[in-house]
Parts: C-alpha cells; structure tokens; sequence
C-alpha cells in the first residue's frame, strides 16, 4: 500500500475523525473512515484500521461498534463530558452576567469542539444571548487572572473602582484614587463575580465586583489581614449579604407561616435552627448583614414572615415602611 503524505498523524486524524464526526448516535462506516483519511492525506485499509482502533482503546478512546443492516458502524461512545453536562455548562456561560456577549460567544464555540458536530447543533439550538444583561468589561479573564496570581503570590493587588452615573458614563470611585487591596478569594455570587479582600485604608473584609475593577496590578507588597481571614467563612458571609450589599452583621429572629421554611432554608441554608410558634408558624434566628436591602427582601415576602427581634432592627423596618408611604403618597 502506498503510504499518503501524512502518514505519520494517522492516529491523529484517526482521533479527530472520531471526536468531531461520531457519538453514540452518529457512526461511520470502515469505508467512510477510510474515504476521510484519505482526504486528510493519510492512505488506511480494514486491517491495519482494525489494528488502530484498538490501540485507541488501549489508550483509553472509547470506540465502538454496532450494525445496522448489513454494515457495521464505528463511533466514540462516551467522552470525558457528557452531552447533558455540556449543556449545563453553556447554560453557566450564557448566563453570567460577568462574561461579556463576545466572551460568551467564544467559550462556547470552545465548548462546542468538546462534543461531535451532530451534538453541537443541539447545543447551539439552545445559546440565546442576545439581550441579557452582561458585563461590557472585556478585560473580566485577565482580572480574574491577576487576583489568582496575587493569591498564589501572597501580594496584594492594585486597581482602580468604578460606578455607572446617570449620564451612563464609568465613574472612578474614591475620586479616582488607587485601591490597594489584599486578595484572598474569589466567589460567584447573584450572577456576578466578586473578590473579597482585606482592605488596610477600614481594617475590614470587603468584596468588589470583578467586572467593575480597572488596571490591575500585583503590587510587591506582601498581603495583610491573614488573621482575619483564617477564621473568615465566605459562604456564611455570602448568605449574610442581600444584593451583596455589606453592612454591620446581626443576628435577627423571624417568624414566619411554615410554608415559608423552604424560601428561608434556601436563602440562609439548612442548618437553621427552626422552632415551631403553634400549628402554623415557626421562629428562625438569622445572621445577616444588615442593610436597607434585606429589610426590602422582608417587605417582598408580604405578611408570610415578620422580624421579632432585636428592637433595633423592628424599629429600622417601621422606620423604612414610614419612608416608603410618604414616598408613594
């Protein structure tokens, strides 16, 4: 048999032909296999191919047969991602909010070179991107880049912070001055992507979204606030927070109707203490931290849920419904 002249990447071609063209409803037949090589410059007959297909299970390619008539069809029957996990995951990317539309479009072309050409017909029959809200900051992968590198680096990083104002224009918070802060995690959290860090100019834990920072840099100056953060827990802290808005945390006492304990158990964990009021009601005690948008989360819940105490809170949210009826008379 005259060799082709690509001869050498027969076991490549042999792994594309397989990875892009079959899945486990989609073969192709020793002729079609032999007719592709071919056009890749790469001359094959049954036996030697017989030969090939085992090596590439030995190798761990999954590759398999099955009839259908008279001829007998050759696929990849598993791969290291299953179709529905794709789709979970080009659900995740087209729903982040901090992945731009373009960022979007581009991971999940990636993705779709995970799967054959017949599956990634289904996944794009499902990518509807246009017209969600998303980041419009291009520089979201080199961020998130920097801060794993000043974390890894044990440096503290530095970046500038905007806002949008009402002309929707970047605003520079702080006038514009620099941030220097000290990187210690990075969390996912109401569709957006957040760094918490220790921030030296208020001697506290702070979080900021990734998408919103400008001109990062690590700094040479090592990262500070290790003792606070050792004994930090960021998924209590991230249930603490509502619209990730900071503010002093209290633990608050809630009642509420017992069909709320699933909105509640979802919004603050399992692991609630929930103590039966009656027949109908139960009490809850919550840690949160405290902030106008947790009192409008309580509003939105109606009269199925009340907060009990402490005295300071009740007082906030008569104070805030006082607010709200003068604003609306």
């Amino acid at each position: 048999m005259v060799k082709g002249y690509n001869q050498k990447l027969k076991m490549l071609y042999l792994v594309r032909i397989f990875s892009e063209e079959t899945d486990s409803q989609h073969g192709l037949t020793m002729a079609d296999i032999i007719s592709k090589l071919r056009f890749c410059g790469v001359n094959a007959n049954r036996k030697t191919l017989y030969q090939d297909f085992e090596e590439l299970r030995r190798f761990g390619f999954d590759i398999a047969t099955k009839q259908a008539e008279r001829n007998y069809f050759y696929f990849l029957e598993s791969r290291q991602f299953a179709l529905p996990e794709m789709k979970l995951l080009v659900d995740a990317v087209q729903s982040a909010k901090f992945i731009t539309d373009r960022k979007s479009e581009e991971l999940i072309r990636k993705l779709d070179t995970l799967v054959s050409k017949h599956q990634a017909k289904q996944l794009q029959r499902e990518v509807i991107i246009a017209g969600r809200v998303k980041s419009i900051n291009e520089d979201i992968y080199k961020n998130v880049d920097i801060i794993h590198e000043g974390i890894c680096s044990d440096r503290q990083i530095r970046f500038r912070y905007y806002r949008w104002n009402i002309r929707k224009e970047m605003e520079l918070r702080r006038n514009g001055d620099w941030y220097q802060v000290s990187p210690w995690a990075l969390m996912w959290d109401d569709e957006n992507y957040y760094m918490v860090g220790y921030d030296k100019l208020d001697g506290s834990v702070k979080h900021y979204r990734v998408d919103k920072m400008l001109l990062l840099s690590v700094t040479d100056e090592q990262r500070e606030g290790g003792e606070l953060l050792a004994e930090f827990d960021i998924p209590k802290y991230t249930k603490s927070l509502f619209g990730m808005f900071g503010g002093e945390e209290k633990n608050i006492t809630l009642e509420a109707d017992n069909s709320m304990v699933g909105v509640l158990i979802d919004r603050f964990g399992k692991d609630i203490f929930i103590m039966p009021v009656g027949k109908q009601h139960f009490r809850t005690t919550v840690n949160v931290s405290f902030s106008r948008q947790f009192l409008g989360w309580i509003i939105s819940l109606g009269d199925k849920v009340r907060i009990i105490s402490p005295d300071s809170v009740v007082e906030e949210m008569q104070m805030e419904i006082k607010r709200l009826q003068a604003q609306y008379m």
